[in-house]
């Protein structure tokens, strides 16, 4: 038995919560550089906004309904998630962290006095609580029930926050009330798909046989139908398994034509690409580095390329990744572009001693694997930051966020202050 609890309008939530001002105030929440609205409140949704509008689109409806924008503010939002599955471990025995707003519990096993309803309401309760987010609780025998019974616990007001699919029959009656692509794992495309044969609904989807399914579509398709009939396919994943490559990349708040801007830029994606690639104790043997101009600007030469380059013995340093990347910057930049993203991807990933040595060039020693160490230590704590000298040359390129909230949560000089 699985629960899915999912935290509503998660990104808005976060900014309401210590903005008791904005109680009932519609709030988006804008992309990187303030570019498109990527979370809304009720309220916004309420208006007609729509996910991922150009900000610049409803600009006269910002200002005629006096709606609040914010900067996304993911040190914000990583800390309020932190808290949230905090809280959720402490009532199930095993859980799933899916998504910054998304976990789900294993509940089987779990032995309580009161029903499985009752127990997603507690849960509602204690999470709201302990961190002032309001979730949405699905329970059902497999995951993709459970996720299809919290949409349904967000759709229908009546069923205060939770809806519990273990009963066969109640399973059905939502299965024929629900569109096919509201189906976990079911996109834009399949839709298309499946609507070619009918299949329009979640029940509809659930009646087809399994092996024409595989058959026809995949098997990936086929565990879904499988999971929709109660047969649970997939299992509780308290460790998610390590990405197998990683990226960071960012498009820029001014166009890019120094060469001074773009390496700045580079080292600041490749330590923070180096950080992850710690994080999950993973070494990367190939650097990737790509630059491009904006393809939409018909009064400009477009210009886009990329360049890799193999590492004889994989590295998780910041210093080394580094010095590869600008080297591939260097190969790459070509001057009187003016650039709008650029980026870094470590791929070719290893486990430490999962590899085979170089006979030419010594492993990464253990004291530059203790600093990498000590750095990452003094960087999460959120009491300082140590930097490499090549991420602060320049800085007017970086991301626009003009409507940012305070690190609230994160740094002790933005505490919110009450006043008598």
């Amino acid at each position: 038995m699985f629960a899915l609890v999912d935290c509503n309008n998660f990104y808005a939530s976060c900014e309401r919560l210590f903005r008791p001002d904005l109680a009932d105030r519609p709030i988006v929440v804008l992309s990187n550089n303030d570019g498109c609205v990527v979370a809304r409140s009720a309220e916004a949704k309420g208006l007609g906004i729509k996910m991922a509008v150009p900000v610049y689109q409803i600009k006269e409806q910002i200002d005629r309904e006096n709606i609040a924008v914010f900067s996304s503010n993911y040190a914000l939002y990583g800390d309020i998630s932190a808290r949230v599955m905090s809280v959720l471990e402490q009532q199930a025995p095993a859980i799933e962290v899916y998504s910054i707003d998304e976990a789900f519990l294993d509940l089987s096993g779990l032995d309580t006095p009161f029903s499985l309803t009752e127990y997603g309401q507690q849960l509602k309760q204690r999470v709201y609580q302990h961190t002032g987010i309001h979730v949405s609780v699905g329970i059902a025998p497999t995951k993709t029930l459970a996720k299809l019974a919290n949409y349904a616990a967000k759709q229908y007001p009546a069923t205060q926050g939770v809806v519990d699919l273990t009963d066969s029959a109640r399973q059905r009656r939502l299965l024929s009330l629900m569109p096919v692509q509201a189906v976990w794992g079911v996109g834009r495309r399949l839709t298309r798909r499946l609507a070619q044969q009918e299949i329009v609904s979640a029940q509809g989807l659930a009646e087809c046989d399994s092996a024409w399914i595989r058959s026809h579509y995949s098997i990936t398709l086929e565990r879904t139908v499988r999971e929709l009939n109660g047969q649970p396919c997939m299992v509780l994943e308290e460790c998610p398994p390590p990405r197998q490559q990683i990226l960071c990349s960012r498009s820029f708040a001014r166009r890019i034509t120094a060469l001074a801007d773009m390496r700045t830029a580079i080292a600041q994606y490749c330590a923070r690409a180096a950080e992850k690639l710690r994080q999950q104790t993973s070494l990367a043997r190939v650097v990737t580095v790509f630059i491009r101009t904006n393809p939409h600007a018909s009064a400009e030469v477009f210009y886009s390329n990329s360049a890799s380059r193999v590492l004889n013995v994989p590295s998780a340093d910041s210093r080394q990744l580094n010095a590869v990347a600008q080297s591939l910057l260097q190969a790459l930049w070509k001057p009187n572009c003016r650039y709008m993203k650029a980026g870094i991807m470590l791929s070719d990933l290893y486990s430490p001693g999962h590899f085979q040595p170089s006979l030419f060039e010594a492993a990464t020693s253990p004291a530059a694997t203790r600093l990498m160490h000590a750095i990452d230590q003094i960087n999460q704590r959120g009491r300082g930051q140590v930097r490499f000298a090549s991420e602060m040359l320049t800085s007017g390129w970086q991301m626009q966020r003009k409507h940012l909230s305070p690190a609230y949560t994160t740094r002790w000089d933005q505490l919110p202050i009450v006043k008598a």
